[in-house]
């Protein structure tokens, strides 16, 4: 009896590890049949999610609590469960949107009114693990970016409806940073595909603050930076370093570069260090973190006392704007179209998924930042708040922001789990 009592937990373990193992090889069969245009066998008849009952009433109750500058107005355009990065559909009325879960989702407008008509998962014969990052190629392929994989799919907008898609690994699972360097902290990955035809992705480091024997490494990596490559996953190299966590990247239209947000140290106090909004404008430069968080010094401190004897990063580049500490600024996109006042056009909306651990809740929030002369932030002013209610409970948690073809904005929102659109009509 007492030998069985020892050898029962360690079946229970053997028999996890073979059924995890089996799933991780069921996934992989599944994907090299996509590759070579056979079938999975998943059942054709997708759930959807259901666009009306109780749960949307109460998010659009809870809407009527968002404040938003004269002219403007907010309503639910989807309920999309866990919701995160968006990529707008080039050439339909779709989005893709990204959840650090397992799931990508397809949101379809088919009759182009004010609401998303279907929300359904996209090729979930595939199992993504952590799919945050989703982003469009010039030519329509979908890029979608997991904690260590890479995947891109062409005409995914077009070939969605079932559960197998066309797909091509960009990066193998396991490649994208060592497997042993995963965590499940700051594995959220966000992608742009820049003017030059190249793959932005962004890669948290995974600590609060990196230990001093991790800094060198990440920084050879890439991790806690910015990743460039190819299409096709060839020319891989380090684009920046010196940055905690980014999870909002865009590139201006007018001139080509490369602007970023980033994620603030926690554990330093309500006050400090700030959020930052960053703008890179060529390959190599240094953000400078971990010895700076914008113009706090980390290293040294009670949050990072291992990196006393850290050197100071030479020619370190200091944020555009500063936000207010641990709002945690995340998506960001610049604003081209023509439906707001001419205030906002050329500008950036970023969007604050608020705090967690200050005493006093803060953010959960969009900010409007306008540029000077193109390549130079203006002072940052909210534009949507009212996500927290009067004893600040978070009511929702804005992730993301994307601009429609018609002008309005996209916000999601992973707490309350749907995306809202704000549009312009003049008072």
């Amino acid at each position: 009896m007492q030998q069985t009592r020892i050898l029962a937990p360690r079946l229970l373990a053997l028999a996890a590890s073979i059924a995890c193992a089996c799933g991780g090889a069921h996934a992989q069969s599944n994907l090299d049949k996509l590759k070579q245009m056979k079938v999975s066998g998943t059942d054709l008849n997708l759930p959807t999610v259901p666009q009306s009952g109780k749960n949307a009433d109460d998010i659009r109750a809870n809407l009527k609590h968002v404040k938003l500058p004269p002219g403007f107005s907010i309503s639910l355009y989807a309920v999309v469960p866990d919701a995160r990065d968006m990529a707008v559909a080039p050439s339909t009325n779709m989005l893709f949107v990204s959840t650090r879960k397992t799931t990508v989702w397809a949101v379809t407008n088919r009759n182009g009114g004010d609401m998303a008509t279907e929300v359904k998962p996209f090729a979930p014969s595939l199992k993504f693990h952590n799919p945050n990052g989703v982003c469009w190629t010039r030519d329509g392929v979908l890029v979608v970016v997991e904690h260590n994989r890479v995947l891109s799919f062409p005409a995914a907008e077009f070939f969605y409806e079932g559960p197998d898609v066309a797909v091509n690994e960009v990066v193998p699972q396991g490649e994208l940073i060592p497997p042993e360097e995963e965590s499940y902290n700051h594995g959220a990955r966000v992608c742009r595909v820049g003017p030059d035809g190249k793959l932005y992705i962004t890669v948290g480091q995974p600590f609060n603050v990196p230990p001093a024997a991790k800094v060198a490494l990440y920084r050879k990596l890439g991790m806690g930076g910015i990743l460039r490559m190819n299409l096709d996953g060839s020319q891989r190299e380090v684009y920046a370093v010196g940055v905690r966590n980014s999870v909002g990247e865009d590139f201006n239209p007018k001139d080509g570069t490369l602007w970023f947000t980033d994620n603030q140290t926690d554990g330093m106090g309500d006050g400090i260090p700030p959020g930052e909004l960053n703008h890179a404008t060529k390959m190599g430069q240094d953000f400078g973190y971990p010895y700076w968080n914008g113009h706090v010094r980390v290293a040294g401190t009670a949050a990072a006392p291992d990196l006393k004897n850290l050197p100071e990063p030479v020619n370190a580049v200091f944020p555009q704007v500063e936000f207010p500490a641990h709002q945690a600024q995340l998506g960001m996109t610049f604003y081209t179209g023509k439906m707001f006042p001419e205030k906002y056009r050329g500008g950036i909306f970023v969007a604050s998924h608020g705090s967690w651990n200050s005493t006093v809740p803060t953010g959960a929030l969009i900010n409007f930042v306008p540029l000077v002369n193109n390549d130079k932030a203006g002072k940052s002013e909210v534009f949507a708040d009212g996500f927290r209610d009067e004893n600040g409970i978070f009511r929702g948690r804005p992730v993301d922001v994307a601009m429609m073809k018609d002008g309005s904005l996209l916000i999601s929102d992973d707490f309350a789990g749907a995306i809202y659109r704000v549009t312009y009509s003049a008072p």
